[in-house]
């Protein structure tokens, strides 16, 4: 019995030093003025369906923060992936009906910022240059 606790023991702790760290992507946007008291309103309540979708796409800790720089206003948002394949989730929830419907209302209340125009795309990627763990 002593055995068989050590070797769970050690099967346990090999499984959670092989656990992969989450990965980090962060995004800005910009919001409009006459838009943000109804973008706040959404957020405040978010539909249960897409917060699901977005916990079955494998994305935790996901927060928008909201920022007014020189008049305008500006929306980050940050989230960790703990998916095998990013890019099949994002499709996945793209997919989404309910999702979709919710990007109906969020995506006109945004004003992507050039870099992410130039693309057809809302929110512009960051690239992480530091992180403490």
């Amino acid at each position: 019995m002593k055995n068989l606790l050590c070797l769970l023991s050690v099967l346990f702790l090999a499984g959670c030093a092989t656990q992969k760290s989450p990965q980090r992507y962060a995004w800005i946007t910009g919001l409009k003025t006459d838009k943000a008291a109804y973008y706040r309103e959404l957020h405040a309540h978010p539909w249960p369906t897409v917060n699901q979708t977005i916990k079955e796409c494998h994305i935790q800790n996901f927060s928008i923060h909201e920022c007014e720089i020189d008049g305008k206003l500006y929306l980050f948002a940050y989230l960790e992936y703990t998916g095998k394949d990013f890019e099949a989730d994002m499709k996945k929830m793209a997919a989404d009906p309910e999702t979709q419907r919710w990007w109906k209302e969020t995506d006109p209340c945004q004003s992507p910022l050039p870099p992410a125009a130039a693309q057809g795309k809302i929110w512009t990627d960051t690239h992480e240059l530091y992180f403490l763990k």
